[in-house]
């Protein structure tokens, strides 16, 4: 499985922005897929993510309310629409597929994309 992350950039406090990752491959074996992200500094942290049939979904508690998590298993792409933006939003953002579950632990996720860079600042 490869996947494909886009859609990154800069954006002002309060913005939104889209970003999107496309799966090719052996994506029949793609259960859960999800966004982690990694500030500079810190730690790779989880953001959201989204059960195969997309109807259960997961976010952080710093995103809830903001963040929503969707899949189109039709096109092999799960999107991540980010509202009211802000500075502490800023980080490489990664989307993963796991063939197991749908989860906040990294190490659950056989899959990585190779990030999209996404920034808040005025």
């Amino acid at each position: 499985v490869q996947l494909q992350a886009s859609g990154g950039g800069l954006v002002q406090p309060g913005g939104s922005l889209r970003l999107s990752c496309a799966a090719s491959g052996s994506t029949a074996s793609i259960y859960g897929m999800g966004w982690f992200r990694q500030a500079p500094g810190k730690e790779r942290e989880f953001v959201a993510g989204a059960s195969r049939n997309g109807r259960n979904t997961f976010y952080a508690d710093s995103v809830k309310g903001r963040f929503t998590i969707s899949r189109d298993n039709a096109k092999n792409t799960v999107t991540l629409q980010m509202n009211s933006l802000k500075p502490e939003d800023t980080a490489v953002y990664y989307c993963a597929a796991s063939g197991v579950a749908v989860s906040a632990q990294a190490s659950l996720y056989n899959y990585w994309g190779q990030g999209t860079l996404v920034t808040v600042s005025s």
